[in-house]
C-alpha cells in the first residue's frame, strides 16, 4: 500500500510540473522593459513567466540562485553568441541583467553550475 501511495504522489508531482507551465503568465513590460524571472537550481533554470511570443527589445533578467552554491548567469545573442550580460550569484542571491535582445533571439545558461543552453526565439 505504501509503495502505491508513493507512486501516486510521484505521478501527481509529475503531472503538476507539466500542467503549471501551461498557465504561466506572460512577462510584464513596463516603460519599454520586459522582465523575465529565472530561478537557478542545481543543473537547471525555471522560468516564472512563459518565454513564448517575445519581441525584440529591452529585457531585465532577474535571476535568483536556489542551487545552494555559487553559480553564474550568461545571456547571449542566439545567432552570433555575443555575450549580452552576465554575473555570478552567491546562494539565495538575486541579481538583474538589463540587455537589448534583437530579432536573433537569446540563449542563456550557467557556465559554473553547468546547465544546458536555453534557446529563445523572438516573434516577428
Amino acid at each position: 500500500m505504501k509503495v502505491a501511495h508513493t507512486r501516486f504522489i510521484a505521478q501527481l508531482a509529475l503531472a503538476a510540473t507539466m500542467i503549471i507551465p501551461a498557465f504561466a503568465a506572460a512577462p510584464m513590460t513596463k516603460d519599454g522593459v520586459t522582465t523575465i524571472h529565472l530561478t537557478e537550481y542545481n543543473g537547471y533554470f525555471a522560468a516564472q513567466e512563459t518565454l513564448t511570443d517575445l519581441k525584440p527589445g529591452e529585457y531585465d533578467f532577474v535571476v535568483t540562485n536556489k542551487a545552494g552554491k555559487f553559480v553564474g548567469f550568461n545571456v547571449q545573442d542566439q545567432k552570433t553568441h555575443e555575450l549580452l550580460g552576465g554575473f555570478g550569484l552567491n546562494p539565495n542571491e538575486t541579481k538583474t541583467a538589463r540587455v537589448t535582445v534583437t530579432a536573433n533571439g537569446f540563449r542563456y545558461r550557467c557556465p559554473i553550475n553547468v546547465t544546458p543552453w536555453y534557446d529563445v526565439d523572438m516573434t516577428k
